[in-house]
């Protein structure tokens, strides 16, 4: 009878061993979901950098394109080819949101298609043009070299909880009337 006692007990787990184990299993658990979540917002906001790029190479296509005038051209002169046009200031009507939202870019401000910007794909930030120029929505922009002329953010709230978070490239006109940014995207409570 002794023998089989000790063969039981040499085959198991004691309380204490399992208790253990679950308290171990709960530290990493605790350590782990967290890191997690930020590791998945962390790559919804990968989107917003992408989109803010997008938005700036259209515009700054835009801005540098030739565009004939409208109209007859003097008698004996060419039509003028006018550069340096501008997109009036915009905002998708999506809100910013822990989902994905498709949007149709057929019924949004037509400003965003100027400039080439349709994502086909669903998004979770709201996007906005903020026309600082002296001829938003027209052609000729005169600023000097330095001068702010837009900035293209991304408005979120990842985690739903009302606290927003802003993502922006800001664009100025250099030197050659090209438009320019430093590359960076400033940002606002990325994670919130």
């Amino acid at each position: 009878m002794h023998k089989l006692l000790k063969k039981n007990r040499e085959g198991g787990f004691t309380l204490i061993e399992l208790m253990i184990v679950v308290a171990i299993i709960g530290i990493l658990a605790a350590i782990a979901i967290p890191a997690f979540m930020n590791y998945i917002k962390r790559s919804k906001t990968t989107e917003a950098g992408i989109q803010l790029k997008a938005m700036f190479q259209g515009a700054a296509t835009y801005y540098e394109q030739e565009r004939g005038q409208r109209g007859v051209p003097a008698p004996g002169g060419g039509t003028v080819a006018v550069t340096r046009c501008m997109v009036n200031s915009a905002v998708t009507t999506n809100a910013p949101s822990s989902q994905k939202t498709v949007l149709d870019f057929a019924t949004e401000p037509a400003d965003f298609r100027t400039i080439g910007f349709a994502p086909a794909d669903p998004l979770y930030y709201q996007y906005q043009i903020v026309s600082t120029g002296t001829v938003a929505g027209a052609c000729g922009d005169a600023s000097t070299p330095g001068t702010q002329l837009y900035a293209f953010q991304a408005n979120g709230d990842l985690d739903g909880d009302g606290t927003p978070s802003l993502f922006e490239i800001a664009a100025g006109v250099n030197a050659d009337a090209a438009l320019y940014n430093g590359g960076a995207v400033y940002v606002e409570n990325e994670l919130e």
